[in-house]
């Protein structure tokens, strides 16, 4: 059993408040996230640290990406995204704190694109429907087929921290961000629940609890406004 949070965007008031509620009713949970750690939200920095202290175990969103090569890769299609993508308060929450700037980047660089777990995939922004005229009819017997057409595919809109595709049935459950709903929403062709619900622009932050493919429990918390205004 384990438990996924949608994207924080900066959130840390909500963040810790709904973390609270989770390993509350779950104790020793393992609690895993979508990403979009940083951006739109006051806090990027503060999150990021209450992902190390809480070892919260994270795959990259788009934003978290954009942050990164900015300061590495600055010429790249991703940084020149993140002009336009909610920097700014990003780089005010590292303001008295620059020097933790290149410990997170290198932490988000090191975190994998997904989790192939028992109990469900979950990526930032899923599998794309596209992928399955590329697939084997035999790849939902070995996921780990898709690693290398995720590597290649990073900067392509149809790509693990992009798409707004359809979702390809993986034959088991996927858990995404990325895509704003305002509850979460699960869509049955896909087998697969969205659960980005909206921190960053006043509505909430979601979790799922997962077992065996399966939902067992759903979680919110209401955005704190401290952390948007």
């Amino acid at each position: 059993m384990i438990a996924i949070i949608g994207d924080i965007h900066g959130c840390y008031y909500t963040l810790e408040a709904l973390y609270k509620k989770i390993v509350n009713s779950y104790p020793q949970i393992q609690v895993f996230t979508v990403g979009d750690l940083v951006d739109r939200g006051n806090y990027s920095r503060e999150v990021i640290n209450f992902v190390i202290e809480k070892k919260i175990l994270f795959t990259p969103g788009n934003h978290d990406y954009m942050f990164y090569h900015f300061f590495k890769e600055p010429s790249s299609i991703f940084a020149k995204s993140w002009f336009f993508n909610g920097n700014e308060t990003t780089l005010l929450s590292y303001e008295k704190n620059e020097n933790q700037i290149f410990e997170h980047i290198e932490i988000i660089k090191s975190a994998p694109l997904y989790y192939n777990l028992d109990d469900c995939f979950i990526s930032h922004a899923g599998i794309s429907q596209m992928y399955e005229n590329m697939l084997p009819p035999t790849f939902r017997a070995n996921l780990e087929i898709l690693k290398t057409y995720i590597e290649n595919d990073l900067k392509n809109e149809r790509g693990i921290l992009w798409t707004r595709d359809p979702l390809l049935n993986l034959g088991k459950l996927q858990v995404v961000g990325h895509t704003k709903q305002t509850e979460l929403t699960f869509v049955e062709e896909s087998n697969a629940i969205y659960i980005d619900t909206g921190a960053c622009v006043g509505n909430k932050l979601s979790a799922v609890i997962v077992h065996g493919n399966k939902i067992v429990d759903t979680i919110e918390e209401k955005t704190n406004l401290k952390d948007i205004i």
